[in-house]
């Protein structure tokens, strides 16, 4: 498994080194959703979020895309905030599109689809929080 130490050297290179470009799976205009709360607390951070949903809305003043694939610039961390059952397929899309890092949300664990992502040279999180880990940064 995941040692914490080395874990949480992860969580602060992708917060802090990996690039501001954050597309966001599962983003919508839903305010209702985690989704929606996180990416204004990466916004405040200075991160640009990109919602990614098939419903493709304009989501804290950012175009939405319905998919990784069509966003038509480079994307520096994917966040994911799918089923579990689904969010394999996205981290696989993330490798795909030339992402730096894929970040499962809480709740959010496969395995297999970490194991795909670290063999592919991105650095990846599981079953964490972005807008819990960040003030944490200092």
């Amino acid at each position: 498994m995941h040692g914490a130490g080395h874990e949480q050297d992860v969580v602060r290179r992708i917060l802090t080194e990996t690039g501001d470009t954050w597309a966001v799976v599962g983003l919508s205009g839903n305010t209702r959703r985690a989704a929606y709360g996180v990416a204004a607390v990466l916004q405040r951070y200075g991160k640009r979020v990109v919602p990614v949903h098939p419903k493709a809305e304009t989501v804290h003043g950012e175009q939405g895309y319905a998919s990784l694939a069509d966003i038509p610039f480079p994307v520096d961390v994917v966040d994911v905030f799918v089923n579990s059952d689904l969010a394999g397929a996205v981290a696989d899309e993330a490798v795909a599109i030339g992402a730096k890092a894929v970040w499962f949300q809480l709740g959010v664990e496969d395995e297999a689809a970490y194991a795909r992502t670290r063999s592919a040279g991105l650095d990846m999180v599981m079953d964490r929080c972005p807008a819990i880990e960040i003030p944490l940064l200092g």
